[in-house]
């Protein structure tokens, strides 16, 4: 059993199953008579208090605010990485990516307006249908094995985090709401102490994680989002430290990844996904459903594809190494799984709205779905299985 959980863990679509294993577990109890379990569990209110500072919020929040901080100190160490030496270090590398993002943004937020541009109640979810999950796409990509060209992971990789830092902007700048001052003021503080930290080429990461968490708690009082603070924090750790062989970033992201992708994103899935159907039927709004769920599966992969093709054609990148269009194309369908980030934040487009939660919810399953199983199938088609080197032996003559 012990050797299997390890090979297990060893899988590259690994966390993705896990995901999707959180989420059918959520679904059935939300929809079964241990219903009223699942909503008092994340119901439950949870409280720290330290003299005067005092924090209470539902566990549910504590999960979406605190444990998602983590991922997003992860995205923060994985741009930072791929900014300096990685797929987006250099204008030939990043440029495709950076396009593909764009696009995949702005066509299936235009899906959703369409749908939805003339109710005040639903038009702030333009962005559900803006993201890409990480773990999810390329978790369906690694069922394909060597089929996939390496060059189409890098640039599917480079994508999602490219995307990862464009919803990180919009929710900076779209869905923080009620500022406070002296709030923002201490998380100013903090940020400085860590740029000092970076400056002066401090290795240790202990003093980032302690004004960390100082910075969380300063940017969750300010109004802003806080799961922004660990992508501020990721993005101070230091790649390199002068007179240093080893890397404080690579060294907390190697930490934090299996932590990230095994177990905070399978509890946020399992918190998340528990959407009760007949609750998301009694307040049906079909427009909110297709903008959703079209925003993904349609409008993600023609958004990525048409941004990608016009910068290719006007000499701005370059396709992949060893792939063609029809490749790109098939990656950009399996790039319209939202899951994670598409829940993340649908919650707070609607704070409150359980019903159009729920309702947004499952198109975003819907539509994942689809763009997993299509995008599967494309890539499949699109690949071929490379051939080992006993059949190249025996298909090619051999003098004697």
């Amino acid at each position: 059993m012990r050797e299997f959980i390890d090979r297990f863990l060893r899988m590259e679509a690994a966390s993705g199953i896990l995901l999707i294993i959180a989420a059918i577990v959520a679904l059935v109890m939300a929809n079964s008579p241990l219903n009223h379990l699942y909503v008092h569990l994340f119901d439950m209110p949870v409280q720290v208090r330290i003299a005067s500072l005092n924090i209470e919020k539902p566990l549910l929040l504590w999960v979406n605010d605190g444990l998602m901080a983590i991922f997003f100190l992860v995205i923060g160490l994985e741009v930072k990485r791929e900014v300096l030496e990685g797929e987006l270090s250099s204008r030939d590398k990043a440029s495709l990516p950076i396009f593909a993002a764009l696009g995949g943004m702005v066509v299936p937020a235009l899906i959703f307006l369409l749908f939805n541009h003339d109710s005040p109640e639903l038009k702030n979810g333009w962005a559900i249908p803006a993201a890409t999950d990480i773990a999810f796409a390329l978790g369906i990509m690694a069922l394909l094995g060597k089929r996939v060209p390496s060059s189409l992971k890098v640039f599917l990789l480079a994508l999602a985090i490219a995307d990862d830092l464009g919803v990180v902007i919009i929710i900076a700048a779209f869905y923080s709401h009620g500022m406070s001052v002296v709030a923002l003021a201490c998380a100013g503080l903090a940020l400085i102490g860590l740029i000092i930290l970076n400056k002066r080429g401090c290795s240790s990461l202990t003093p980032y994680l302690l004004l960390g968490v100082i910075l969380w708690i300063a940017v969750l009082k300010s109004g802003v989002h806080a799961t922004i603070a660990g992508v501020l924090l990721g993005l101070t750790i230091p790649l390199r430290v002068k007179g240093h062989s080893h890397s404080p970033l690579e060294r907390l992201e190697h930490s934090l990844h299996s932590v990230s992708g095994y177990i905070i994103l399978p509890i946020f899935a399992f918190a998340n996904a528990g959407i009760n159907l007949v609750d998301a039927e009694s307040v049906f709004h079909i427009s909110l459903s297709l903008g959703v769920m079209l925003g993904l599966f349609i409008g993600k992969p023609l958004g990525i594809f048409l941004a990608s093709y016009l910068a290719i054609k006007l000499k701005a990148a370059k396709l992949p190494q060893g792939t063609q269009f029809k490749q790109l194309f098939a990656t950009s369908v399996l790039a319209g799984i939202g899951f994670t980030m598409s829940i993340f934040i649908t919650s707070l487009a609607y704070p409150g709205m359980q019903a159009q939660i729920d309702q947004a919810r499952l198109a975003i399953l819907l539509g994942s779905f689809l763009a997993a199983c299509c995008g599967y199938m494309l890539l499949r088609v699109t690949t071929h299985k490379p051939k080992t080197s006993s059949a190249l032996e025996a298909s090619s003559p051999v003098d004697h």
